[in-house]
């Protein structure tokens, strides 16, 4: 790989930073080194979400911007007496997208690597080959003879386990391949937010924020938000790529490189017109492309952000991106930086009165 810039090493970070839902702990610290220098504060609820605050006016509203620090993965639940791990899903999968991908198993003596296995299609009868193997039937092979030297590895039942990829920057060097696009994506566009911020004024207070268990119910989106108690919501996320072969336009409209989707309903928010209005007439105002997209199945933080306490007018803003949920996620740099494009200068100009008459549009 040729040498990569500032912002390509900062994503690299984000997304080889190994963090399933309830084990955020690295993807935490690498969103903290990268945010901390833009921000007056920096803390985390009892939870884990991160919560990095930047005070334009100290007495304006409150503008939340979230991605997730959480990645699909896996729990490893019992260790057999051969020493293969059985394991759980953590977030959604695909049992298709799974079958022979190297995995990484977080153990208490450093990480260790696996194969997903399954019982091999020589040995089975014609029929069962037709059929995906269930994910009940799939076991992470780590080389291990036993139960008990797969423990003195260091395996125990609780531990994490990731996808294994290397952050890849392809030929055509704007489409960047990674695992965990979903969503570090969204906290390096929460980075980049308030770091084009740095001595820019702004009528508000800004929350740059990387939630915890995303993936399992938009969990740490609900403590952030109380925490945060903000006037208004913008989650941050991958959202889908409707520009490969197969997929057609009533499936997915938007192209990747065509700039961020305006998410404008998806199964956990209709998205609130007022807000869903401003921001793209900014867009339009300063000639920032963007796609509107809706989702029938699936959701972001956007879900929690705004039904919390009184409720807060809310938006998600997404990054196209190919084969989310498996092992390696490709997205598009130009849709990153129009996003954070876009969302800075809407934050310019979300002073007090424009919230007030954007909440009640």
């Amino acid at each position: 790989m040729s040498k990569l810039d500032a912002t390509l090493q900062m994503l690299k970070e984000l997304t080889d930073a190994k963090g399933i839902p309830g084990n955020e702990r690295e993807p935490r610290e690498v969103m903290k080194k990268y945010i901390e220098p833009f921000a007056d504060e920096v803390v985390t609820d009892n939870l884990g979400s991160l919560i990095a605050k930047k005070v334009g006016d100290e007495n304006g509203p409150k503008i939340m911007v979230a991605g997730h620090l959480d990645e699909v993965g896996f729990m490893v639940t019992q260790i057999d007496d051969k020493g293969f791990l059985r394991f759980q899903t953590v977030g959604g999968w695909w049992s298709q997208v799974m079958l022979a991908q190297r995995v990484t198993v977080m153990t208490k003596k450093g990480d260790i690597t696996g194969i997903i296995g399954s019982k091999p299609p020589h040995i089975l009868p014609p029929e069962a080959r037709k059929k995906p193997v269930d994910i009940k039937d799939m076991f992470i092979d780590i080389g291990a003879s036993s139960r008990e030297e797969a423990m003195e590895f260091g395996v125990k039942p609780g531990d994490s386990v990731v996808p294994y990829f290397e952050f890849t920057v392809m030929n055509n060097d704007k489409m960047l391949l990674a695992k965990a696009w979903d969503n570090r994506i969204g906290c390096a566009i929460a980075i980049d937010v308030l770091r084009q911020l740095e001595g820019e004024k702004h009528p508000n207070i800004v929350y740059g924020v990387g939630t915890v268990q995303e993936e399992v119910g938009l969990r740490g989106a609900k403590t952030a938000t109380n925490f945060i108690k903000p006037d208004i919501g913008f989650a941050v996320d991958v959202g889908i790529a409707g520009d490969t072969p197969g997929v057609s336009s009533k499936d997915a409209a938007s192209k990747m490189g065509e700039g961020p989707q305006i998410i404008l309903y998806d199964a956990s928010m209709v998205s609130h017109k007022g807000l869903r209005d401003f921001v793209t007439d900014v867009a339009d105002e300063k000639g920032i492309p963007y796609q509107f997209d809706s989702i029938a199945a699936g959701g972001t933080d956007s879900g929690a952000i705004h039904i919390t306490a009184n409720g807060v007018p809310a938006l998600s803003i997404t990054v196209a991106s190919r084969y989310i949920h498996s092992n390696a996620a490709m997205i598009h740099r130009d849709d990153f930086e129009n996003a954070v494009k876009l969302i800075v200068e809407v934050i310019k100009r979300l002073d007090a009165d424009t919230v007030k008459e954007i909440t009640f549009n």
